[in-house]
């Protein structure tokens, strides 16, 4: 009983954290765009920046992974926290320093196609990281829920246990104290047998 509430209960946050956990996975996708149009093959800034976007893109498919065999929660929150770290540097050096990012990754194009790719890269980051934090909260979310949720599993088996061996224990006590009254009734019997054997041999004794 105690579980399947908490099942009902952990349903909606899991499914939440599903469709949140595949849009990060969108966005993630989505940032590598911008940063192989700026040059192609990208810089070293270029690389820092797709490396971001690798590892969020890694994190949504552990936490798929994660909900799918409820294991990995650490791996998950280690990379869910590299990558809102990296994408908090990029988000920085992208928003406050343009024009040097601009110049260290080195774009062929337009200096006004440039900005606006620039621009939509710290946009999608910003909505990564952002994505990262609900992903991250959610996350500890459910695996308080499976912890809970494994507790109650545990204590209902501990409970069936208890229920079983105090079941067995009365039957075996039933059955000793059974065994303990046909005993006494045998003995009984055997008393009376004794006891008319007895008497027989009296009266044949003083008949004879």
């Amino acid at each position: 009983m105690a579980s399947s509430k908490l099942r009902s209960s952990c349903s909606f946050p899991n499914l939440l954290l599903s469709c949140m956990n595949f849009i990060l996975f969108i966005l993630s996708a989505s940032s590598l765009a911008p940063i192989l149009l700026l040059k192609m093959p990208p810089t070293s800034m270029g690389l820092a920046f797709l490396m971001v976007s690798a590892i969020s893109l890694l994190s949504s498919f552990v936490g798929f992974y994660s909900q799918l065999t409820h294991f990995c929660f650490v791996t998950h929150v280690s990379l869910l926290l590299a990558s809102s770290i990296g994408q908090l540097l990029s988000i920085l050096a992208l928003f406050t320093r343009e024009n040097s990012s601009l110049l260290m990754l080195k774009s062929q194009r337009d200096t006004k196609e440039a900005k606006v790719l620039v621009r939509l890269e710290c946009g999608i980051l910003m909505a990564m990281f952002l994505m990262e934090m609900v992903v991250l909260v959610l996350t500890c979310v459910v695996h308080s829920c499976w912890v809970r949720e494994y507790e109650g599993i545990e204590a209902e088996r501990e409970a069936m246990e208890r229920k079983r061996s105090r079941r067995i224990a009365r039957v075996q006590e039933e059955s000793m104290a059974n065994a303990e009254k046909i005993a006494e009734i045998k003995a009984k019997e055997l008393d009376e047998k004794m006891k008319n054997k007895y008497v027989q041999w009296v009266k044949t004794d003083f008949e004879g």
